[in-house]
């Protein structure tokens, strides 16, 4: 019964996800926006012939098969039956409302406009059409055609109780509140369009000055001689202007702005104050005209200002939408599920099986004097819990030192007790079951917590002992640390990570670097090199496998990351997330720099080979992206074979909070992975132990296999991709990039004679040849052979084998070195 439910749910998900991506294919939305805006035209000319042709029609509607009727409508038949049906049965003339809208909306949907906008004018014209259908029932009672069935029928409800009259007040009413609510009339903004007295006292101060200056008007004595409340209408009339202008700014509330230039406002009455403190003397006309002027134009100014800045983003939204990064692969489709195999994952553990395990811990327990008052079996895929409460005044220490006699006597590898389970009062002992159950990364994407969730980077990596979905958000992490022994699962467990996130993020929101000293378990992914990976310029492979390349890259991931903290403090945001939501909402200026910043997930399968042929020169840029670069998107996935000490230091530890452990060889090894043991008691084969700090979660890690990722990397390749992979900013180290060479013999090296003996007389250019005999570095030795190479002592680089000696002896050397110090 399990497994009918799963598959019903799994075939509702599916069906689901289809109808969604066929509602957001382009192509579809166009040719529905496109029928919408032909069929409103259709509908348009019909309704119109119908006015001039309904007469003539009128026997043909209810005769829409017989082919031998003909209509005088314009488009015939169909146009007079749907004529007659909205407009004689319907709503009368107010009926030519629906073509338009139909019209619109197809528009709409072809210039992309939000759907809210759509919804917003349906909601608005079914209420209009409704009461213009009732406003012409009342002026043509029995006229259908004028007002249709609808019209007449709703005036002839409405007039037994409000009467003619009392209908006209509703009808009056229901056009007003329209007005109002539509297009925010308000009685000030009415007020505002007729002279206030303001302006007509303004012009006959402006009139009055002007005959002034032509000595019409009296002399200056007598205008000297103004009374003193004259001032304090002056301030009556300012503050008039200033609220003039708060009411003129009605129009902006238009567009649904926030109500902003208050504060403005307020700050110009400030302003203008000590102005108004001032007039202690009597004010000319001119004078007075002077200073309105000049506080209309600082409102003016100020309020441009502020509205410039803060709506020119929603007026952009507002007629573009929002930012959409994936419109460069607007098409790009996401890898289906019946590309990943579906396995029996219904659990099948014997109730014998249960019983007697049951009853072995129980006797195993008693035989040392240890009651149990309760026990209870959680089964998982691959490990059954059981969970005991023992009688009062058991010590829990007591039950733990028993660990190996319960393995003993149930015969069983991998026995681990947990004591106490945290946040329950109950001993847990895991016991493996004799039959694992497979669980497969098709469930697990499959299930509803994938499906539906609203993580950043959700990774589905398996199922617990409850066997529920396991979940994580790598966003929140913010890095992973791997770890387990040869053949344990690791490269499994990386490749159920890369397809979660394959599996639920768009190209242009996620990129990968993938570093694979092996250079076998990732190469797979080089075929969604230009969807998804992420690598230096002019470099040929994604895949990095060169150690001095993983140098570059790590370093080249640090300027990146500065590069984008930059980027957060222009934008004044914390993080990523926020960054992306302002550059979404075109509140970032692309022409400052700014870009919408996906995420980049660096992994690195093997990082103990890097420890030892790297050391510091990888440690370091790592601890650094582990310890910074979780605000900015970039986080790290790293897996190693030998969790030591030297490999795992303390500052990666420390910046690595969750950590994944497969099987391990030592508890040493769990401790240094986990701070915990219980990683040496895994039974492997994808078991594994997840920490997140302070709790152990035990985890069958989701199974998925080479030809599996084949098939996805193939489905992701065969579409349209980006023109190149995502450019990592370019990083030349101090060995220099191998096309910069020294020429200048006096910034040699002083190692640089000993070094090209040491060549000559072993006639192997390689750095590692100068590391062993001079005891030098990597990045020392490098830059020697690039100097070697300048002199003509050794040939260019090729690939993984060692230069060519160019000088045979060092009598030779002697003559080339001599030479270069006479020239």
């Amino acid at each position: 019964m399990p497994k009918k439910s799963n598959k019903k749910v799994t075939t509702n998900t599916n069906q689901k996800a289809k109808l969604q991506e066929f509602v957001n294919n382009r192509q579809t939305q166009t040719v529905f926006g496109l029928f919408m805006l032909l069929f409103g035209i259709f509908l348009f000319t019909a309704f119109i012939s119908f006015f001039f042709t309904w007469q003539a029609d009128q026997s043909t509607v209810h005769q829409l098969g017989d082919k031998a009727v003909e209509a005088q409508n314009l488009l015939g038949k169909l146009g007079a039956n749907l004529s007659y049906f909205f407009i004689y049965k319907g709503f009368g003339i107010a009926a030519i409302i629906i073509p338009i809208l139909l019209f619109f909306t197809g528009l709409y949907i072809l210039l992309k406009i939000p759907v809210k906008k759509i919804f917003k004018s349906w909601n608005w014209g079914m209420l209009g059409l409704i009461w213009t259908a009732t406003t012409f029932g009342f002026f043509a009672n029995q006229n259908a055609l004028i007002a249709g069935v609808v019209g007449v029928e709703l005036n002839s409800y409405l007039i037994p109780y409000l009467a003619p009259f009392g209908l006209i007040i509703l009808i009056i009413f229901g056009y007003a509140t329209y007005f109002v609510i539509r297009f925010k009339i308000t009685p000030e903004r009415i007020k505002g369009w007729f002279p206030k007295k303001e302006e007509i006292q303004e012009f006959k101060n402006s009139f009055a000055s002007s005959r002034s200056e032509d000595g019409i008007i009296e002399s200056e004595e007598n205008n000297q001689e103004e009374p003193k409340d004259f001032i304090e209408n002056n301030v009556d009339d300012e503050k008039e202007i200033i609220k003039e202008k708060i009411i003129s700014l009605d129009e902006f509330e238009e567009k649904d702005e926030e109500e902003k230039p208050t504060s403005t406002f307020e700050m110009a009455i400030k302003n203008v104050s000590p102005t108004i403190q001032n007039h202690s003397n009597i004010t000319t006309a001119k004078e007075k005209e002077a200073s309105k002027e000049e506080l209309k134009i600082d409102i003016e100014q100020v309020t441009k200002e502020e509205i410039t800045t803060s709506n020119l983003s929603d007026k952009l939204v507002k007629d573009f939408g929002e930012f959409d990064p994936t419109l460069d692969l607007g098409n790009y489709k996401f890898p289906t599920l019946n590309l990943l195999r579906e396995f029996d994952d219904s659990i099948s553990v014997d109730a014998g099986e249960l019983e007697a395990n049951k009853n072995k811990i129980v006797d195993t327990l008693n035989n040392y004097k240890i009651g149990i008052a309760q026990i209870k079996a959680t089964v998982g895929p691959t490990i059954t819990l059981y969970e005991i409460v023992p009688e009062a005044g058991i010590r829990i220490s007591k039950i733990k030192n028993l660990e190996d006699d319960i393995a003993l006597s149930l015969s069983a590898l991998g026995i681990r007790i947990i004591a106490p389970i945290p946040g329950k009062g109950t001993i847990g002992i895991e016991v493996p079951n004799q039959k694992a159950t497979v669980v497969s990364m098709n469930s697990v994407i499959a299930s509803n917590r994938f499906q539906q969730s609203k993580m950043e980077l959700p990774i589905a990596l398996g199922k617990t002992i409850a066997n529920e979905t396991f979940i994580f958000d790598l966003a929140k992490a913010p890095h992973l640390l791997m770890a387990g022994a040869t053949g344990q699962g690791k490269s499994v467990g990386l490749n159920a990570i890369l397809t979660s996130l394959l599996y639920k993020k768009h190209p242009a929101e996620i990129k990968f670097v993938l570093v694979d000293p092996k250079k076998v378990e990732l190469t797979l992914f080089n075929k969604i090199e230009r969807h998804y990976l992420a690598k230096l310029p002019d470099t040929d492979d994604a895949i990095i496998t060169d150690t001095t390349k993983v140098i570059h890259t790590l370093n080249s991931l640090c300027i990146e990351m500065d590069n984008r903290y930059d980027l957060l403090k222009d934008a004044m945001v914390r993080n990523i997330k926020e960054y992306n939501e302002k550059f979404k909402a075109r509140k970032l200026n692309p022409n400052d720099g700014h870009k919408f910043l996906p995420y980049i997930v660096l992994v690195i399968d093997e990082f103990a080979d890097l420890i030892m042929t790297a050391g510091k020169e990888v440690e370091t840029p790592i601890a650094r992206l582990a310890q910074l670069a979780r605000a900015i998107g970039i986080h790290l996935i790293v897996a190693t074979q030998r969790p030591s000490v030297n490999v795992i230091t303390g500052i990666i530890k420390a910046n690595f909070p969750l950590r994944i452990a497969f099987r391990v060889t030592s508890k040493i090894d769990s401790r240094t992975i986990l701070d915990a043991p219980g990683a040496d008691q895994l039974i492997g084969r994808g078991d594994l132990l997840i920490s997140s700090g302070n709790d152990l979660i035990r985890v069958q890690c989701a199974f998925v296999d080479t030809p599996e990722v084949e098939k996805i990397t193939d489905f992701i390749g065969s579409q349209r991709a980006y023109p190149e992979a995502y450019q990592l900013p370019e990083y030349v180290g101090e060995d220099g990039s191998g096309t910069e060479l020294d020429i200048d013999i006096a910034d040699r090296d002083k190692l640089f004679r000993e070094a090209a003996e040491t060549i000559v007389i072993a006639q192997q250019g390689s750095a590692s040849l100068l590391q062993r005999k001079l005891k030098l570095g990597y990045n020392r030795a490098g830059r020697l052979i690039d100097q070697l190479e300048a002199a003509g002592i050794v040939g260019s680089f090729e690939g993984s084998k060692a230069r060519q000696v160019l000088v045979t002896d060092l009598t030779s050397l002697d003559q080339l070195l001599a030479d270069e110090k006479n020239n």
